[in-house]
C-alpha cells in the first residue's frame, strides 16, 4: 500500500508515513543531533523526501530502512553544516537500587556518553541499537563497508562501557554488533 502510494504520490502518504515511522525518525534525528527542533525538521524533511523519491522504493520492506538511512544522512548533515547545540550538563542524583531515578539518571548518563562519540559512530550506534537495523543496513544507511561499522560500534562500546564505569570486553567474549 505504501509503496504504490509513494508511486502515485498522493498526499495522504505523507500522514501514513509520519504515523508509521514519524517517531522512530524523530528519535534516530534526535539522538544524533540532541536537538528536538532540528529533529523535527529532519523528520519533515525526511518525509517530503519520500514524497519525492520514494518512488523508487520497489518493495513495501524497504521503506523504513530507506527511510531511516534518508533521516540519519539529513541528521549527518545538519550536524556538519555548522549547527551548534548548546549541552547544559545534567548531574543525575544517586538514588537507591530499583529507584525510577535511579533508572532515568542511568538513562541520562547513557545518553550523554552517547553524545560525546564522534558523530559518524554516534549515528552507527543509534541507527544499530536504537532503530534496530542490522549491521549491513548500518553500512547502507551511512555509506561505509559493514567492516567498517562493526569496528565503529566495537570502539563506541568499548568507549561507551569505560565511560559508564563498566569494564571492556575480553578477548573471545562476543558483543552484540
Amino acid at each position: 500500500m505504501t509503496v504504490q502510494a509513494l508511486r502515485e504520490r498522493r498526499i495522504d502518504t505523507l500522514a501514513g508515513l509520519l504515523d508509521a515511522y514519524g517517531g522512530e525518525i524523530q528519535g534516530v534525528a534526535y539522538l544524533i543531533l540532541r536537538d528536538r527542533a532540528l529533529a523535527e525538521d529532519v523528520t519533515i524533511e525526511t518525509l517530503l523526501t519520500a514524497f519525492e523519491r520514494g518512488g523508487s522504493i520497489r518493495e513495501e520492506a524497504a521503506v523504513r530502512p530507506w527511510l531511516l538511512r534518508v533521516a540519519a544522512n539529513k541528521a549527518l548533515t545538519v550536524r556538519r553544516s555548522g549547527a551548534r547545540i548548546a549541552n547544559l550538563t545534567v548531574l543525575p542524583d544517586s538514588a537507591a537500587a530499583g529507584d525510577l531515578a535511579s533508572e532515568a539518571s542511568d538513562r541520562v548518563a547513557l545518553l550523554e556518553a552517547i553524545d560525546r562519540l564522534p558523530i559518524q559512530m554516534r549515528a552507527a550506534v543509534v541507527l544499530r541499537y536504537y532503530a534496530d537495523l542490522p549491521v549491513e543496513g548500518v553500512a547502507a544507511a551511512l555509506g561505509k563497508s559493514p567492516n567498517t561499522i562493526k569496528a565503529q560500534l566495537k570502539t563506541a562500546l568499548d568507549r561507551l562501557r569505560r565511560s559508564l564505569g563498566e569494564p571492556a570486553l575480553r578477548s573471545g567474549e562476543i558483543s552484540h554488533a
